[in-house]
């Protein structure tokens, strides 16, 4: 849930989204190898993947945020890929993947179902999870479907209680200065959240608790691009704005479901994160065999706006699962 764009800071990313869409495949400068990409019939359409690497670590699958971004953002996990495949995809609605105007399709069952189609196609037996933000519920209630796959999973500043994170941002929002607070009001109440002033206070905000890299990356520009972002998906499972909680995720609250975990857990989260630290330490607290890492110049986008401990952290992490559990590996 943490993409959670709504229409004022729409106008703000037209604006700022400079970067080509077409990033250089992973592998390009010899980072990583064996990229490659495809696409697979999934509930409601097709969707956009790709595979980069085939070291012999237990595959990892990442989980994008949104409802309704794309997987560009998480471009920098890529170098993962020396030690173990790491899968992308775009979920149906955004990105790559095919754009479905059934409104039937963007509810959380239909994504887990989605999910389990790129595993068979993949022919995955065992793997990691990283699920970010929105890709967090995806993750946990793919896990609860199909426990006997998953060997591990990292919630990265994770959407796990809609109705605290909507007070943590109430709360958040008080901190901006009193002019632009007066702004977000003034055209809430007005109905002009497509305004450039309403966009601007909105982009402070975002600034602030979102991606705090200045400028933003090209990764981040590329999956807000008004041609990747799925805004259908976005409104249906979240609402209008980022404000205005009405879709379909507005009361999920996953506290008593994390109680019953039994595999390997990591928490990862920035101070400065949408996905507070103290929201995030209250669900590591519930669940069992977990971890909690904060990333202290970070915003939402831990792993863009600190780079390389974000990867030596989950990198460290999944080595760990990997020596304790050896029989999880398995290679697309």
């Amino acid at each position: 849930q943490a993409f959670r764009f709504g229409r004022g800071l729409r106008v703000c990313i037209m604006v700022l989204c400079t970067a080509t869409l077409l990033l250089p495949a992973p592998g390009a400068s010899g980072e990583v190898s064996d990229a490659r990409t495809g696409t697979v019939q999934v509930p409601g359409g097709r969707i956009w993947f790709r595979v980069v690497g085939s070291g012999p670590g237990a595959p990892l699958i990442l989980l994008h945020g949104g409802p309704g971004a794309s997987s560009h953002y998480l471009e920098p996990l890529a170098e993962l890929a020396d030690e173990r495949p790491v899968v992308f995809y775009d979920q149906l609605g955004c990105g790559r993947s095919e754009r479905p105007s059934d409104p039937s399709l963007w509810e959380t069952g239909r994504f887990v179902e989605e999910l389990e189609a790129l595993r068979v196609h993949l022919g995955l037996e065992k793997f990691h999870l990283l699920g970010h933000s929105w890709g967090a519920v995806l993750a946990l209630e793919y896990i609860r479907s199909h426990p006997e796959v998953v060997v591990s999973v990292t919630f990265a500043s994770p959407g796990l209680d809609v109705p605290q994170w909507a007070a943590d941002a109430a709360e958040l929002r008080t901190q901006l200065p009193p002019e632009l607070r007066s702004t977000l009001d003034e055209h809430e109440a007005a109905g002009t959240t497509d305004s450039p002033e309403y966009a601007e206070a909105t982009n402070e905000f975002y600034r602030r608790h979102f991606c705090r890299s200045n400028p933003w990356p090209p990764e981040l520009e590329a999956s807000m691009s008004p041609d990747q972002f799925g805004q259908p998906v976005y409104e249906a499972m979240w609402g209008p704005n980022e404000f205005t909680i009405t879709g379909s995720l507005r009361s999920y609250v996953a506290t008593e479901r994390l109680k019953e975990l039994a595999l390997p857990v990591l928490y990862t989260t920035g101070r400065f994160d949408l996905a507070t630290p103290g929201t995030v330490d209250s669900l590591d607290r519930v669940t069992p065999n977990s971890r909690m890492v904060v990333f202290e110049k970070s915003g939402h986008m831990t792993m863009l706006d600190e780079r390389e401990r974000y990867r030596a952290v989950v990198r460290q992490f999944l080595r760990e699962v990997d020596r304790d559990a050896p029989s999880a590996e398995s290679s697309p």
